[in-house]
């Protein structure tokens, strides 16, 4: 698969991939050869050695080396049609080295012996060596243990990729009939799948063998009132999960306030898009929301992208110190309000956590694209600013001894940088379900669903909407709501936080396709919550006037 084919469609909004067909890649493969093994780890460690021994001799006082083969498959599907089965393969070897207190950088595809790696180890030398003469200071790698030769596995129970065609494309039809027959007139459906075979070996000592798997299930639901023209969507409520096929064959959707929401360790996709086209209908005869203050409850499926934008971004050490300003710019939260140790970044219930451990979610890995170890640690503590996220040659700017374990690159083409980890909203502490949340509501709004969203350049002022809303009076939901999206800025919201429900409602949001840098980028990282109330937020109606 060429890289920019790829990027370009990770780069397309949902509504644009469900409205047209996903165009047939470079480099596709038939499913049969993703069940091959791929190359044995002893040929990867002899590969591994000659890159590490020719950058050595050549002058290198650093180098890694990530061997990566790179498979995805997409199912698109849109109502009694098999639209397209995208199959690709990716493989080669990147090289990364420190010469003369520089970085250098070479890849080479389809990597068969000794001599393809050690010439590519012996090119980023040289161009390490041509960066220095440019060069204003010297990179400074935080220290890092090797780890010898060890191995992470995703601890899946169902390798998506050796599931057929046959199984998968009957699954995405059996979901489109059902919108149909529950009175949806259009709905696509799509199976991202994404395996990653990554291995890392350094010269601080560790040959590290991963193996990574990603999938996401998305819908589109579409329903016309055929006297107005007038027409509502909703999209899947589904997380896209570190999780193999039994993601798929797990238990029903939990229920919330008699609204199907998202699922915690599994996902009923047909439960879901029945749901979604008696919402559709439903949505169209919603009233139309009235501007103005609301308390607003937000669900995971909704808060997770609010997190992602307003926190997620906002952290990463790149953007704050502005060596990073790609998709929507720097950030607000700049050295100086780290350095004051009290920065109400939010209220005291606002706890954030950065995490790439966490099973089932999308940035679970062993160990990083830099061979650090992953772990969890604060971002914000009791509504303070307590940390960013940072890799090995940041870890010294904002004082740290080590890295955070947050170095990613796309493919073994791309050069690793940081990119966001999991970062979640802790569970509040004490008993709190959403019907409890709710029932103290004088005037509000219940928000499931991502949606549409604009921040500003310093990740600060931004517009959110959702895929459902349900108004609130005096602690009961009483209908439906349309047109809604509210306005704040990231330090006025978070503050706004008055109570977060306890663990029993913590459940994973995401991105399977976060984009960042230049050239771009895209990883995939997850977000989890509970259900969380903010008081007093501006709602605005988005209604189109004519």
């Amino acid at each position: 698969m060429k890289r920019r084919n790829f990027i370009k469609l990770s780069g397309l909004g949902l509504g644009g991939m469900m409205l047209s067909s996903v165009p047939i890649l470079g480099n596709a493969v038939s499913p049969e050869s993703f069940l091959d093994s791929g190359m044995d780890v002893a040929l990867k460690k002899r590969l591994a050695d000659a890159a590490l021994n020719a950058a050595k001799s050549k002058g290198a006082s650093y180098t890694d080396i990530r061997i990566g083969r790179y498979l995805n498959q997409y199912v698109v599907t849109r109502e009694d049609k098999v639209q397209n089965v995208v199959n690709t393969e990716s493989f080669g070897v990147g090289i990364r080295v420190i010469a003369d207190g520089c970085w250098g950088f070479a890849a080479v595809v389809d990597a068969k012996s000794e001599a393809d790696t050690a010439a590519a180890a012996a090119e980023a030398v040289a161009i390490a060596k041509a960066n220095a003469k440019l060069m204003k200071r010297p990179v400074i790698l935080a220290p890092q243990q090797g780890y010898g030769e060890v191995s992470w596995k995703a601890p899946i129970q169902r390798n998506a990729f050796e599931v057929t065609i046959e199984e998968k494309v009957d699954l995405l039809l059996g979901v489109n009939d059902a919108a149909i027959k529950n009175g949806a007139n259009y709905v696509n459906s799509m199976l991202f799948m994404v395996n990653e075979q990554k291995y890392f070996a350094s010269s601080d000592g560790s040959y590290i063998d991963q193996d990574i798997h990603r999938m996401w299930p998305v819908f589109m639901v579409t329903t016309i009132d055929a006297k107005t023209g007038k027409f509502e969507t909703r999209q899947s409520l589904s997380a896209p999960v570190g999780m193999g096929y039994e993601y798929l064959q797990a238990n029903p959707a939990d229920k919330v306030a008699g609204i199907t929401t998202r699922y915690n360790k599994g996902y009923d996709m047909l439960e879901d898009v029945i749901a979604a086209a008696k919402q559709t209908k439903e949505k169209i005869g919603a009233k139309s929301v009235e501007a103005g203050k609301y308390d607003l409850i937000l669900d995971p499926s909704h808060l997770w992208l609010t997190i992602h934008e307003s926190i997620g971004h906002a952290t990463e050490l790149d953007r704050v110190l502005g060596y990073e300003a790609n998709f929507a710019g720097t950030s607000f939260a700049t050295l100086d309000k780290l350095q004051s140790k009290a920065f109400n970044y939010g209220s005291p219930q606002v706890n954030v956590v950065a995490d790439k451990t966490q099973v089932g979610s999308l940035g679970a890995v062993g160990w990083d694209d830099e061979g650090v170890k992953t772990k969890q640690w604060d971002l914000i503590k009791d509504g303070i600013l307590v940390n960013y996220q940072a890799i090995r040659d940041q870890a010294h700017i904002i004082g740290e001894k080590e890295s955070h374990g947050c170095c990613y690159a796309d493919s073994w083409s791309s050069v690793q940088f940081q990119r966001m980890p999991n970062v979640s909203l802790s569970p509040g502490v004490g008993p709190l379900s959403v019907e409890e949340l709710i029932k103290d509501v004088k005037r509000g709004i219940y928000i499931i669903g991502d949606g549409s969203f604009s921040i500003d350049q310093q990740r600060y002022n931004f517009q959110f909407g959702g895929q459902l809303f349900y108004e609130i009076q005096d602690g009961q939901i009483i209908g439906m709501l349309k047109d809604v999206a509210y306005q704040s800025n990231t330090q006025e919201f978070w503050n706004s936080c008055v109570k977060v429900c306890d663990e029993r409602d913590y459940r994973l949001g995401g991105s399977f396709f976060d984009g960042k840098g230049q050239p771009s980028q895209v990883s995939a990282v997850s977000h989890g919550s509970s259900t969380a109330r903010f008081n007093g937020v501006n709602v605005i109606n988005t209604a189109r006037k004519v």
